[in-house]
């Protein structure tokens, strides 16, 4: 958390910013020090046109710490930038996003705003489209919120009626159709997979940036929700990335780089592992 606050802190537009930290409540009764800790921290917090904590008494989860949190401020603001504490930020990071979102606010076809980018292995446009919503550093609209569909059957449903499970693994290369069937079982809680697949169904498209904006630290074993890997760790702008006007419509290439990053990552004998494994948990 102060890692993630720290980097906001140098954003050029920090000061501008209302800052609303969403504290959640301890799991167990060991977790009570430290969650004491965490707010001892927040309130020495400064640098930020307002700060406010919003405090849990008790644990609620990710998933419903994220959705609630998102649907509270969007009934009383028209758009919000959504950070959690495992990521820190370029200094361009928050002028790149309220860029982002003031030309696209009226942009139907526009669901989020994206900061991370994956290190894929070529060169991308300074800013470039690609369908569905993505959760490393975003920001998105009351208007487009509205199209979270919290179903993950009804979701899933759609997808394989429609045909569209490959595509939505991005021609096979990640199981994220496995991901929403996981969440049924109740073996994952994940708010994101629902968030991209009801921005997928409904043909909406996410702006990136070019270069990363976004580093996501929690990735060193100490995160609750992932295991210990380097392959999301990126190179961060240092430089202010131009929210110039491009056509609304799909980069081809960009997502044929997130399709061979992919499959860099998640190369096929661990997909038919992986697939070999389902089949033995759904006998």
């Amino acid at each position: 958390m102060k890692k993630t606050i720290e980097s906001l802190q140098r954003n050029f537009y920090a000061a501008e910013s209302d800052l609303i930290i969403f504290s959640d409540g301890p799991k167990m009764e060991e977790d009570i020090p430290r969650v004491r800790d965490v707010r001892k921290y927040l309130k020495t917090v400064k640098g930020f046109k307002t700060i406010s904590i919003i405090k849990q008494e008790t644990n609620v989860g990710l998933s419903k710490s994220i959705v609630g949190g998102i649907h509270k401020l969007l009934t009383t603001h028209d758009s919000i930038i959504v950070l959690e504490d495992d990521l820190t930020t370029s200094p361009y990071f928050l002028e790149f996003m309220n860029e982002a979102l003031e030309r696209y606010r009226d942009e139907d076809k526009v669901i989020s705003i994206h900061g991370y980018i994956y290190p894929v292995q070529c060169s991308l446009p300074e800013t470039f489209f690609i369908k569905g919503a993505d959760c490393w550093g975003w920001a998105t609209w009351g208007r487009a919120w509205k199209l979270f569909e919290p179903d993950e059957q009804k979701l899933l449903k759609e997808l394989e009626d429609k045909g569209l499970c490959r595509e939505f693994d991005f021609n096979g290369k990640y199981p994220y159709v496995q991901m929403l069937k996981d969440c049924i079982s109740g073996r994952n809680n994940s708010w994101a997979i629902k968030w991209y697949a009801s921005a997928f169904l409904q043909e909406k498209l996410t702006l990136y940036p070019g270069t990363s904006l976004v580093r996501n630290i929690g990735q060193d074993g100490t995160g609750t929700h992932s295991r210990k890997t380097q392959v999301f760790d990126c190179f961060v702008s240092e430089n202010k990335i131009a929210v110039n006007k491009i056509d609304i419509i799909q980069n081809e290439k960009a997502r044929k780089s997130f399709e061979k990053y992919f499959d860099a990552i998640n190369p096929w004998y661990k997909r038919a592992a992986r697939k070999f494994i389902q089949r033995i948990r759904n006998h």
